[in-house]
């Protein structure tokens, strides 16, 4: 009776289980590492965040990359603020999604070397052409706290580096990009401010990230899990109701055969 699993239409859906399953599992593997990275980085931030501010010159410095270990790391930094080469980075958004630019000001060391300040969000100006109207930072020296970030490319942050763009607008924030354009070395990375609070609310510092959210990708993960589980039962299920409806089919057929005509059976023996 399990003939019929050599047809054609239960080989391909036998085939087709035996694909399933392995892919599904695999799937779960990889939102489960998706969770294992989440959880991972959650507790980099948290420990960063708490981490007792160290001076920027300590963990970075000019062409350095910033290793992943670093990011979010509390730093301090004093100097002056050169607004002259003040840029804004554009299609920035605020705390509550608006569409708007941060504000990235150079802060001059005491040593003549140069760090990027993120000072935070304002509002785009009325067209794209036009630079919006800034916020003045503090003048004189100044020690800056703030969070270590890396530099940004277009491979991590999915920002395209557009060119052509007016006159002090940027979309990416890089120091190598920076340096060039100030002509000074400037150390690698930047800060996202976090203090001194700036006068009036604006620019409107970048909030803490978030790292207490682990996302869905665990729930992801068993449900890829079960899917996987449930094509075998599926397939013994499906391959059940095939039976029994092929041996239902075959009483069918028996049942319903004609009997012999008994009398003239009898008939044709007594002759």
């Amino acid at each position: 009776m399990y003939r019929f699993l050599l047809s054609r239409q239960w080989v391909i859906l036998t085939l087709v289980a035996l694909v399933l399953v392995p892919t599904m599992i695999e799937l779960g593997f990889w939102q489960f590492h998706r969770h294992e990275h989440r959880v991972a980085q959650n507790a980099l931030i948290a420990d960063n965040l708490k981490a007792k501010p160290l001076p920027v010159e300590e963990l970075t410095s000019p062409g350095h990359t910033v290793p992943r270990a670093d990011y979010w790391r509390q730093v301090t930094a004093t100097g002056t603020f050169d607004t002259a080469h003040e840029v804004v980075v554009r299609r920035r958004t605020s705390s509550d999604d608006q569409v708007g630019v941060h504000v990235l000001t150079p802060l001059v060391l005491r040593d003549g070397k140069v760090v990027l300040v993120n000072r935070g969000w304002i509002p785009a100006a009325a067209d794209q052409h036009s630079f919006p109207q800034v916020p003045p930072a503090p003048k004189g020296e100044v020690t800056v706290t703030g969070r270590l970030q890396a530099d940004e490319t277009t491979g991590a942050s999915g920002i395209k580096d557009l060119k052509g763009l007016p006159d002090r607008q940027v979309m990416l924030i890089n120091s190598r990009q920076q340096a060039e354009l100030i002509g000074r070395e400037v150390l690698g990375g930047y800060l996202e401010q976090t203090a001194p609070e700036p006068a009036g609310g604006t620019p409107e510092l970048i909030p803490e990230p978030d790292h207490d959210s682990i996302g869905p990708h665990m729930a992801y993960a068993v449900q890829w899990w079960l899917f996987a589980a449930g094509v075998p039962v599926g397939w013994v299920i499906l391959v059940r109701r095939e039976k029994r409806d092929r041996e239902a089919g075959t009483a069918s057929d028996a049942s319903g055969s004609p009997e012999p005509d008994t009398t003239e059976t009898q008939a044709t023996a007594s002759l």
